[in-house]
């Protein structure tokens, strides 16, 4: 092994087109791996901050729960919290409306939280303040259609940049009593419970393990004077938009696979080269009675070092490029196709090292190709004597 080892020490690939292709596919492999983390990421807690990751509402009632009401403080609230990953739940009102602003009709959903206190408070989205000119101290006039049109006006508050863009001319947020007196509800009821959750727990099966406990033991915790309530994890109610990141997945794994296969070729033709150049080496090195599997073992290292050193510096562009982009958001993106408005990036070290290991290990069984030319030369013929 040392012999090995010292042969090896003396041998290089020169071509450095291979050291600059595996750095390409590398720093390609972790860019990807890094935007479909960061995608996961964004629109996983944008989908939490807006509708939280859990839903408890009666079995009866739509989604919003705008119809029929639930109970703020069941009898099994207790057990709901003690699930494990579960951080707080919390009453909810969500009420449609319309805002009239100048000539313009606007549809919009008011959701009622007890974070916002201020009577006929409104906290705005940004992008919908901007599309009709509205600035904080400004007034607002919505209607209300149920069994009698009601009009509210409310006072702009502040303005909020939503985390999911396609929200933001829908979700306005306001005091929950205020809801509460708009729908004639009691103190003790909402449109349903909204549980957030460890972001550690929102991956897609701990999520939905997370919801099934919720629903048993809301079913299992209700008494009879209690309507039972059901769990909805945001999976569920956004499934297009979590296929769509399954799909993202999907892309990156391809592209593992094509990078990895890149450069395990380009790999080949520079240990082809060395081989070729070295055919004389090889031969005198089987002369001195070394065998095939010790010859191949040394040129293996001399590619995985040369891979190496291309995976480092791929990794380092990687890296870097993320840092750029994850702190300044210069590559922009259309928020109606893509949900969020920027490249997002999270470097996931576990993920990034899985990525590097497959890729490495994949050229490495690529470069056992090249090896089987080892066998076929003839010592009889390549070593030259005087």
């Amino acid at each position: 092994m040392q012999a090995e080892g010292f042969i090896a020490g003396r041998l290089h690939v020169k071509e450095k087109m291979a050291v600059i292709a595996i750095a390409i596919s590398f720093f390609v492999i972790i860019v990807a791996v890094a935007i479909s983390g960061g995608f996961r990421r964004e629109i996983r807690s944008g989908v939490s901050a807006v509708t939280g990751d859990v839903l408890l509402t009666n079995a009866s009632a739509d989604l919003s729960g705008s119809s029929d009401p639930v109970r703020t403080a069941p009898s099994y609230l207790t057990d709901l919290e003690a699930v494990a990953g579960v951080e707080r739940i919390e009453p909810v009102i969500y009420r449609p409306g319309i805002l009239k602003i100048g000539d313009d009709i606007h549809g919009v959903l008011f959701k009622g939280t007890q974070t916002d206190t201020l009577p006929l408070g409104v906290r705005l989205p940004a992008s919908l303040a901007e599309r009709f000119s509205i600035a904080p101290g400004d007034d607002l006039t919505a209607w209300f259609i149920g069994e009698k049109v009601k009009i509210r006006k409310w006072h702009v508050l502040s303005l909020y940049d939503s985390p999911m863009e396609t929200e933001d001319g829908l979700l306005l947020y306001v005091p929950i009593g205020d809801l509460r007196r708009l729908n004639e509800w009691e103190s003790d009821e909402a449109s349903l419970l909204e549980v957030t959750v460890n972001p550690r727990r929102r991956g897609s099966k701990a999520l939905q393990r997370i919801t099934d406990e919720l629903g048993w033991r809301a079913s299992l915790g209700a008494r009879q004077d209690e309507d039972p309530l059901r769990a909805v994890s945001a999976t569920e109610r956004f499934a297009q938009l979590f296929d769509w990141l399954d799909l993202i997945d999907f892309n990156v794994y391809a592209i593992l696979l094509l990078m990895t296969i890149v450069a395990g070729f380009n790999m080949i033709s520079g240990l082809l080269i060395l081989l070729f150049r070295h055919v004389s080496t090889i031969g005198t090195l089987k002369t001195l009675g070394m065998g095939d599997r010790a010859i191949a073992r040394v040129f293996l290292r001399v590619g995985a070092r040369t891979a190496a050193i291309g995976m480092a510096a791929g990794n380092a562009l990687a890296l870097l490029f993320c840092l750029v982009q994850g702190t300044t958001h210069w590559i922009r993106l259309n928020p109606e196709n893509y949900f969020v408005s920027f490249v997002p990036v999270h470097v996931n070290l576990p993920a990034v090292l899985l990525a590097d290991a497959a890729a490495f290990a994949g050229i490495l069984l690529l470069l056992l190709l090249p090896t089987l030319f080892i066998s076929r030369v003839d010592p009889a013929r390549t070593v030259k004597t005087e």
